[in-house]
């Protein structure tokens, strides 16, 4: 822990400890003629980003972006299943196969949720292999196993062995999304954080697009092949990580915390530092990274989880990881896994009509979540999870609103505006949400757990999802059965106290490095430390000639 844990708020904190300034919004004013003030975050970093310009378009840039991209490519595989099984579970020819009676019912609840059990399961040993093996290896193995689940799935003749499968496929999902969240999140430049990070997340849609189109195509089919040409797809995105991994560059972060420091002094040399060995921004990550992240970590200790507890630090890094966990799986997104259902109980009652709305909805979410993505280094966390949870909240109460009226009128008199209202509302809470969380459900935990504890972080975040997703891929068949639209008015409750977990809550790090977070997390108050600023003076080149005041 950092020795700065007592330190007065009020008190300009260090270099190393601050709160720094990527992505300051307020207004810049001017002074006298070619001089600015400017409120940011942290004068030391903002400082360094300014004088380190890196080109985007750098042989070395790309070779980062590429890099991004593939761990981007292990979110597809996740988003891919996600979408999947939602239109395979409306096939007759999936139903009559399996004799599931339809697409809703306790049968059709233990298809979806032993995907999620695997992943509970799958998480610690993920936490194992990241931090012991390294990043890439994560990203590898997870790949194998989930090749390994779409075998058993695809070739299934029994319910019992499509169940197996399912569980092997959710283990190689967790030992993916423990690696390569922490992978893209430490490659990054920090002011380029939000965006590598956000974009790493949107692979589920990258995943559920192509999973909705393809099943939309082979539901057309009159056999078999009809679900198990997707199930085999699956595998696609697995072999492009496994082949493409060990081509990348390795976490510099794990690089320090394994004793390899030179390896990654030149990783941030080489991408961070235009080359430049004395880059002000690789002088001051090198050193944060000296002090923030310790050889003898609980990373060198499988089993000790105990660290998350044991501290004022620690304990608000993981209520941040908790929230996100919780909030990110159970706002009312777990209604996508049954989206088929849900279409069909506002009026929709074609099945390729539905598996066609269901590609709409994906399509629509994806828009949402890669505006958010393109404006994450900009745009405060904290207030984007407050108001776009309310927003949420809203459009579901209309959504259900119209659902109830609906389903209040005869069978042969039907006012079908309420059902494109419901469709409309429900869209609408598809694209708030993808904006609000999509990217930060990638971005928030990543940021709030340091380095040594970053791999088991994501680990119990892991499961904390995963239980989650068992919650809804279990509960929502047998609610959406039995209660129908109400199901609905859950979440619009729910999405009410999120935001006001969030506003109490919440921390700030937008605009931080991630070893200058440890300041911010010492703090008594997190809540209230997260959103203190500084005030610069720029010069007439934009870089930092003086910092004039500290505030609040």
């Amino acid at each position: 822990m950092s020795s700065h844990g007592s330190q007065d708020l009020n008190e300009k904190p260090t270099a190393s400890h601050g709160v720094e300034p990527v992505a300051a919004t307020p207004a810049v004013t001017e002074r006298k003629e070619g001089v600015k003030e400017k409120t940011v975050h942290n004068a030391e970093f903002f400082a360094a980003v300014t004088e380190t310009k890196i080109n985007p378009w750098s042989r070395t840039s790309l070779h980062l972006f590429f890099s991004v991209f593939i761990a981007f490519c292990c979110a597809v595989a996740n988003g891919y299943d996600g979408s999947l099984m939602t239109s395979i579970i409306a096939m007759k020819t999936f139903q009559d196969k399996f004799q599931t009676d339809g697409d809703v019912g306790p049968k059709v609840s233990v298809i979806f949720s032993l995907y999620t059990v695997g992943s509970m399961v799958g998480a610690p040993f993920a936490a194992v292999l990241s931090d012991r093996f390294g990043r890439r290896k994560g990203m590898f193995t997870g790949g194998f196993v989930i090749i390994l689940g779409m075998i058993i799935v695809s070739t299934g003749a029994t319910i019992a062995q499509f169940v197996v499968g399912r569980f092997v496929l959710g283990f190689g999902i967790a030992i993916m999304t423990v690696a390569a969240p922490a992978y893209s999140i430490e490659i990054a430049p920090p002011h380029w954080r939000g965006r590598c990070t956000g974009f790493y997340n949107c692979g589920w849609f990258g995943g559920s697009i192509p999973a909705a189109i393809i099943t939309f195509g082979t539901n057309y089919m009159t056999d078999d092949y009809s679900w198990r040409i997707p199930l085999i797809l699956q595998a696609a995105a697995c072999l492009l990580v496994m082949s493409c991994v060990f081509f990348l560059p390795e976490s510099p972060r794990f690089l320090i915390a394994n004793g390899r420091e030179q390896e990654a002094l030149d990783f941030l040399i080489k991408y961070h530092g235009n080359g430049d060995p004395n880059s002000r921004l690789v002088r001051l990550e090198i050193d944060e990274m000296r002090e923030g992240i310790k050889l003898d970590g609980i990373d060198k200790t499988w089993w000790d989880y105990r660290p998350f507890l044991t501290s004022h630090n620690a304990r608000w890094r993981m209520l941040q990881v908790l929230m996100i966990s919780i909030f990110g799986q159970f706002s009312g997104n777990g209604l996508g896994y049954f989206n088929t259902v849900i279409f069909r109980q506002i009026g929709v009652s074609s099945v390729p009509q539905q598996l066609g709305y269901n590609i709409l909805n994906q399509c629509l979410s994806a828009i949402g979540a890669l505006t958010a993505v393109t404006l994450t280094d900009r745009m405060p966390r904290r207030k984007v999870l407050i108001f776009g949870t309310l927003l949420c909240a809203v459009c579901l109460a209309c959504n259900a609103g119209l659902s109830t009226v609906l389903s209040q009128q005869p069978e042969d008199n039907i006012n079908l505006s309420y059902g494109q209202g419901a469709l409309a509302t429900y869209f609408l809470f598809n694209i708030v949400f993808s904006f609000t969380y999509t990217p930060l459900q990638g971005v928030i935990p990543t940021e709030a757990l340091e380095t040594t504890i970053r791999a088991k972080g994501l680990a119990a975040s892991g499961i904390i999802v995963s239980a989650m997703g068992f919650i809804n891929q279990f509960a929502g068949p047998i609610a959406l059965k039995n209660i129908r639209h109400n199901y609905v008015y859950v979440f619009v409750a729910w999405d009410c106290i999120e935001a006001a977990c969030w506003y109490f809550f919440g921390v700030e790090s937008q605009g931080r490095t991630l070893e200058q977070l440890e300041w911010v997390y010492d703090q008594p108050n997190p809540v209230k430390a997260s959103l203190k600023v500084d005030k610069v003076i720029l010069d007439e080149t934009g870089h930092v000639a003086q910092v004039v005041d500290v505030a609040v």
